[in-house]
């Protein structure tokens, strides 16, 4: 334990977090409060009514919100702001006290883990952090081991009236969370065991990533579980010390790396259910479709593997998941039998891991629709999506794009839905749409999907998308 003067995070001192309606943010501050900090905070969505879930959690902890004017500062100063890479410098909140101290999100979070005092689990990779975060941890919770956890979705089994679901304050020796490598910012954490899913180009290229993968290796304390495309890329070297799990859910080919501890040995889509083989020894019913699910259940049996937890109780445990909100999430059925499913994909590889999903359990065609949750991000993604796309689509299956979500602060407001769209109609062989708004969306969809169809709903950061979804079907 560190002295009290060297703690970031300190039990009696008050902290106003800056973006608190974020799901990162909201995670941390009822942290926090559990730990016996003072806290408030501001939102540009305050009146958001898409974000209530989460701000009628946080009031029900005795945080205090304020609009993001600065006027929290009317009740006193507290002690730090805290915030995270997508505030700006010329935030109000910064600017009406500018010598405050002032705390990036990942620093904080490390300092109250710290405070803790669990053993700390973190999970990173390009996708599927959220997922199996919220999966290990309804595992432990469920096997007795009353886990802590910070997940950036909310866990359907941990919501409540006092509680998002995007944190919950176990009592038991470990604390399961995200460790985000989108900013570098897990490179602020020591964890005592670390999962790697994936590697991917969402935010650097391979190996820029690779490399900061290799420094937060040198923070691990105890053991890793990495699949084996990762393996591949860190190499050897950077695992030298730690207790070492490789998990791969390749099925068509054996994997190079010489040794796989855990292996998806067969997969099966069906109207019963979906059934992953795993070692040619265990069968494992899924909760949801698609073969990442499946890489998700391998990386959590391998950490599960890792801590010495019996086999048994481990199958049985992972099947019995019950989701994360906005994780290809069941939000209806029109009146004319179409089933509409919504999740949070924002990114390539999430993208074409849904649309794959959907094609497993759709009888007719995909409609995909997909709102871009930044101009920066549609137009880092877009040379990358069009082939994804016109290799996981289907002839006659449709991928349609609504305009660019804008959360506000700076932008360049290029490229547009609309210009994308063009592009990918003029290079594309598959079916490409620009919906100008929401309305014209359903009216097209109701015009020309039937009974055999499935409705896809994709986008980060506007949790109205889940809203919208649900209400299709009226």
């Amino acid at each position: 334990m560190n002295n009290k003067e060297d703690e970031i995070i300190k039990r009696d001192a008050s902290y106003h977090l800056v973006g608190i309606g974020g799901i990162g943010m909201s995670g941390l501050a009822q942290l926090l409060v559990s730990l016996g900090c003072r806290v408030s905070g501001s939102d540009r969505g305050m009146a958001l009514p898409e974000n209530k879930r989460i701000f009628d959690a946080l009031k029900a902890q005795g945080i205090k919100l304020y609009e993001q004017n600065g006027s929290y500062i009317q009740d006193g100063k507290p002690d730090a702001l805290i915030y995270s890479t997508a505030i700006e410098n010329e935030n109000p909140d910064f600017a009406c006290v500018p010598d405050i101290k002032r705390i990036h999100r990942s620093e904080a979070l490390s300092g109250a883990m710290m405070l803790s005092e669990q053993r700390m689990i973190a999970v990173t990779g390009t996708c599927g952090k959220t997922t199996v975060t919220s999966w290990l941890a309804e595992v432990l919770h469920n096997s007795g081991f009353s886990p802590s956890f910070i997940s950036g979705g909310l866990v359907k089994s941990f919501c409540s009236p006092v509680y998002a679901g995007n944190f919950y304050p176990g009592k038991g020796e470990f604390m399961v969370f995200e460790a985000d490598e989108s900013d570098k910012s897990l490179l602020a954490y020591s964890p005592d065991y670390a999962v790697i899913l994936n590697i991917g180009t969402d935010h650097y290229p391979k190996e820029e990533l690779a490399a900061v993968f290799r420094e937060f290796l040198k923070k691990v304390k105890k053991g890793v579980v990495v699949e084996d495309s990762v393996y591949e890329a860190l190499g050897k070297d950077a695992f030298s010390g730690l207790e070492l799990r490789i998990f791969s859910a390749n099925t068509g080919f054996r994997s190079s790396v010489e040794k796989v501890d855990w292996r998806l040995s067969g997969y099966h889509a069906g109207r019963a259910g979906v059934i992953a083989s795993i070692n040619d020894k265990y069968e494992l019913k899924l909760p949801a479709p698609g073969i990442h699910t499946a890489a998700n259940a391998l990386a959590i049996l391998a950490l599960l593997d890792l801590i010495a937890f019996d086999m048994v109780k481990a199958l049985e445990a992972v099947s019995r998941f019950n989701g994360v909100w906005r994780r290809f999430d069941f939000a209806g059925t029109m009146s004319n039998g179409l089933r509409i499913y919504d999740d949070y994909a924002h990114n390539v590889e999430k993208i074409c891991s849904c649309v794959s999903a959907a094609r497993e359990i759709a009888y007719g065609r995909i409609f995909a629709v997909f709102q871009p949750h930044g101009y920066g991000p549609l137009g880092f993604m877009k040379d990358e999506l069009l082939p994804a796309l016109e290799k996981n689509m289907r002839e006659n299956d449709v991928f349609a794009l609504l305009p660019v979500y804008y959360a506000g602060g700076t932008s360049s407001f290029k490229p547009s839905s609309e210009d994308v769209i063009s592009e990918f109609a003029l290079k594309g062989k598959k079916e490409y749409l620009y919906f100008p708004d929401r309305a014209s969306a359903v009216e097209y969809i109701r015009k020309n999907a039937g009974a055999d169809d499935l409705l896809l709903i994709m986008g980060a950061r506007d949790n109205s998308l889940s809203d919208w979804a649900k209400s299709i079907k009226i």
